[in-house]
Formats: structure tokens, C-alpha cells, sequence
């Protein structure tokens, strides 16, 4: 059996921590490198340290150390640090998947010239089940297209920096093409004060932010005499972890492209 050589961006983060325990957990991959920020106290220390048995793979900031003998990066960082090691990914033939969220457009153009260099699987939430409730609301929304109005409510912890999460605003990017709208046009983040009637054409976003939810995300059809509501609650971070590794088995045999986790579970 071929192991996946993978390496883990954030190594001492709480994403970072899970991804290199399931790592190595894995028979069919090996943790091959490990990055994290320069001054980070945990630099030079064994990436598995944590868990009681090293891995023997020491945690670097300087890219061309910490990917040395990796084939696939993971990356649940920020949107700066992750361009970054995209930029050197995609120079030295390194497959990347991506689980970051909060990219402007320009972020996501970069992503998508990157696929031409190297494989790059981009999502905003690695889950199997939301992505599968990606699919339930793509079909929802062609059946509700006329009457119904759409309302998109996520939640997450107060650490979360970006709003609404890239999960919601995917959710509203299938709807909208589903209802061949651009979500741009569409999109309404914010209600305060004399805001009018709602727009039938609108689907509105709303953010919550608090403890330590890891992540709730209900989109609501609101009809007259009945409202449909479709939910996915997160209750820890390992569907994101599982559906990384699912990621990193698909991308094995591609060596460019860009692809989401629709491609990796067969659903387009």
C-alpha cells in the first residue's frame, strides 16, 4: 500500500492536533511535515509530542524544511497564511487541500490559478454532512423557487473572525445558482431599523457568535402556512478532520485542478 506523505499547516492548533492525531491513525498515510507561524513556541518540536508518541517529524516555520518530504499539505489556517504556503505548494508540485475559510475574491482567484500548477482541493467545510446538505439544498431550492422566502442562520464560537462562515455563504451560493441568481446580487447580511418589505428574491443572512459551538447552520424556507428548515449541527471538529483525510485519498492520483468536496463524494 502506498501511504499518503501529508503534512499538517497549523501543526499546533486545534485543527492541527486532530489532523496529526487521525494521521496517525491512518494505515494508508504518514505525517510527513508540519508548519506553523515563525516565534510559535512549539517550533522544533516533535509534531506528535502531544500525543505521547512522536512522529519524529519536527514542527517548522520555514516552508522548504517543514514540506520537504510531503506530497499533500493541509491547511485550516488564515487566509494570508494559507496563500502563502499555496504560492510555495504550487511551485514545488505539492497537492494542497484547503479547509480555510474568509478569502475575499481575489484570495479565490489565486486558489483557482494555483489548480493549474498543482491539485487543490478547496472547501469551506470538509464535512460528509454538510456537504450531502449541500446537495439536499440545491434540490430544495428548485422546488421552493417561487413562494418561498430564504433565510440562512449559522452559528459558531466567539473565536470565529469571519461572518457569516464560508459554510453559510457556500450554502447561499448553491441556492442562488440553483435559482439562476448571483448571490452578489442577492445577498442581504444585515437588518437594522426601517428596512422596508423583503425582497421575495433576497436570501438573508444571519450570524451568531458564542461559547464553544462549533458549528450550526439552518437554512430556512419560509412559506405561507409552512416553513421547511434544513439543519446540520457540528458537535466536534472530527467530521472536518475525516473529511480531510477523504480529501487527500482523492486527490492521490490528480496532479492538477481545482476541486471541492462535491468531486471527492461524487455528488456532482
Amino acid at each position: 500500500m502506498t501511504q499518503l506523505k501529508i503534512a499538517v499547516a497549523g501543526a499546533s492548533g486545534r485543527m492541527g492536533r486532530m489532523l496529526i492525531e487521525a494521521i496517525q491513525l491512518a494505515d494508508d498515510a504518514v505525517l510527513a511535515g508540519a508548519l506553523d507561524v515563525p516565534g510559535s513556541p512549539f517550533l522544533g518540536t516533535d509534531a506528535a509530542a502531544f500525543l505521547g508518541k512522536p512522529a519524529n517529524v519536527v514542527i517548522e516555520s520555514d516552508f522548504a524544511k517543514g514540506l520537504a518530504n510531503a506530497d499533500i499539505l493541509i491547511d485550516f489556517t488564515r487566509p494570508e497564511g494559507t496563500l502563502r504556503h499555496l504560492e510555495y505548494c504550487a511551485a514545488h508540485g505539492i497537492k494542497m487541500i484547503i479547509g480555510t475559510t474568509g478569502f475575499d475574491a481575489e484570495g479565490k482567484e489565486i486558489i483557482a490559478a494555483a489548480g493549474k500548477k498543482t491539485a487543490v482541493m478547496f472547501a469551506p467545510n470538509m464535512s460528509v454532512g454538510v456537504n450531502v446538505t449541500m446537495k439536499l439544498l440545491e434540490l430544495a431550492a428548485k422546488s421552493f423557487s417561487h413562494g418561498y422566502d430564504i433565510e440562512i442562520i449559522e452559528a459558531h464560537h466567539r473565536h470565529k473572525v469571519d461572518a457569516p462562515s464560508g459554510t453559510a455563504l457556500k450554502m447561499g451560493e448553491v441556492i442562488a445558482t440553483a435559482l439562476d441568481r448571483k448571490l452578489d446580487d442577492v445577498a442581504v447580511y444585515a437588518r437594522e431599523g426601517v428596512t422596508g418589505e423583503r425582497d421575495p428574491s433576497s436570501i438573508g443572512f444571519s450570524a451568531i457568535r458564542g461559547g464553544d459551538i462549533i458549528g450550526d447552520h439552518t437554512v430556512l424556507f419560509a412559506g405561507i402556512g409552512e416553513r421547511i428548515e434544513i439543519t446540520h449541527k457540528s458537535s466536534s471538529r472530527a467530521p472536518y478532520v475525516q473529511g480531510s483525510l477523504r480529501a487527500a485519498r482523492f486527490l492521490q492520483d490528480k496532479q492538477t485542478g481545482l476541486f471541492d468536496m462535491q468531486d471527492v463524494l461524487g455528488l456532482k
